[in-house]
């Protein structure tokens, strides 16, 4: 293996969101540096994070030092003042000089003169992986597969399918899901009310239903790591969980529900009770579906999140809900405008008139 051409090496973007062209310039930076700084630079207009862009990198890229901060200094090519203001920041927020500036477009060999570093141009033109930002959040679905895991899990739409015992909702999740060309992710609580010490019959005691969350969310967060669309449905969730611990323990769970808020979907969708009532040997029956499916109505009413109640067979189910779900998809994935000055070309263009 080469030995590395530079002792601190530095990437500077927004990240907007994390990209296969991305990487690429980091990993060029890792292969040629001792050490490589990767600055996140967001702005507060903009509608992803700072602190959700540094995580992505750090999970994808685990061996840079990461480092982000909001930067709203509009971005001006042309003017001295601009960047001697962009400069000041960059250089600010390193901890030690660096010898090299990693970049694909042409910027860099100016911001490189400022630091008193090599300009190194990886992937001009993007030829290698031809991918921007801009064209990501123009078309995310377009580009999934430039994304990585991380990103992918924190711009998919989760929709939650629903609902009282014999209703439908496993079938309709999976159904859905193959609509959609996506996966979906089962039930956890109905494994475990079958391999529970004492079966079915026992009593439910209330810690059993935080093991039920953790591992609900934790297969959960394995799907959207591997989700081929920006959809993945899940048959039930926390709040319907919170539901099952009033069933069966016969009180409230603060601690759940507040779980439930902060681990909301995108939209969810309840199975009508319409349907004929099938026991499988794990339900408790018929008598209590109504007034179950009454209590589902009353607490998404009572939440923010979208929701609508399906009825009829599986297929007249999907197409009730499809609008509903390419509307939540669309809401997670519209992203506010980056804080931007001129058109890079024309920026460069008023630079390289200044210098004649």
């Amino acid at each position: 293996m080469p030995e590395p051409r530079f002792r601190h090496g530095l990437v500077i973007g927004k990240f907007y969101p994390l990209h296969a062209g991305h990487s690429h310039l980091i990993r060029a930076a890792a292969r040629a540096c001792d050490r490589v700084t990767v600055q996140v630079i967001g702005a507060s207009v903009e509608s992803i994070t700072v602190a959700t862009r540094e995580r992505w990198i750090r999970e994808e890229h685990p061996t840079v030092h990461v480092v982000a901060f909001v930067d709203d200094t509009p971005v001006d090519f042309g003017s001295d003042t601009a960047w001697d203001a962009h400069t000041a920041i960059i250089a600010g927020a390193l901890e030690r000089p660096v010898d090299a500036v990693f970049t694909s477009d042409a910027y860099g060999e100016e911001l490189a003169r400022r630091l008193d570093a090599t300009w190194v141009q990886v992937d001009p033109g993007r030829v290698m992986t031809p991918v921007s930002g801009t064209a990501v959040r123009a078309d995310p679905a377009a580009h999934w597969h430039e994304l990585a895991p991380a990103v992918r899990a924190s711009l998919t739409s989760r929709i939650v399918v629903l609902g009282a015992e014999s209703t439908g909702s496993t079938t309709l999740a999976a159904a859905l899901a193959a609509e959609l060309g996506t996966h979906w992710v089962p039930e956890y609580g109905r494994e475990h009310s079958i391999t529970r010490a004492g079966g079915l019959t026992a009593p439910w005691r209330s810690d059993e239903f935080d093991v039920i969350v953790d591992r609900q969310v934790a297969l959960e967060d394995a799907a959207l790591r591997q989700t081929p669309a920006p959809v993945l449905v899940c048959d039930t969730d926390v709040l319907a969980t919170t539901l099952w611990h009033e069933r069966y323990v016969g009180q409230r769970a603060a601690r759940i529900h507040d779980r439930a808020a902060e681990h909301r979907p995108a939209l969810y969708v309840l199975t009508g009770d319409e349907i004929p009532f099938v026991q499988d040997g794990t339900r408790d029956g018929e008598h209590i579906r109504s007034r179950m499916q009454e209590r589902f109505r009353a607490v998404l009413e009572d939440q923010p999140v979208p929701w609508l109640e399906v009825r009829g067979d599986v297929a007249t189910r999907v197409q009730a809900a499809l609008p509903a779900v390419h509307d939540a998809v669309a809401r997670a994935l519209s992203f506010a405008a980056p804080l931007e000055g001129r058109p890079l070309a024309e920026q460069l263009a008023l630079q390289r008139l200044g210098a004649r």
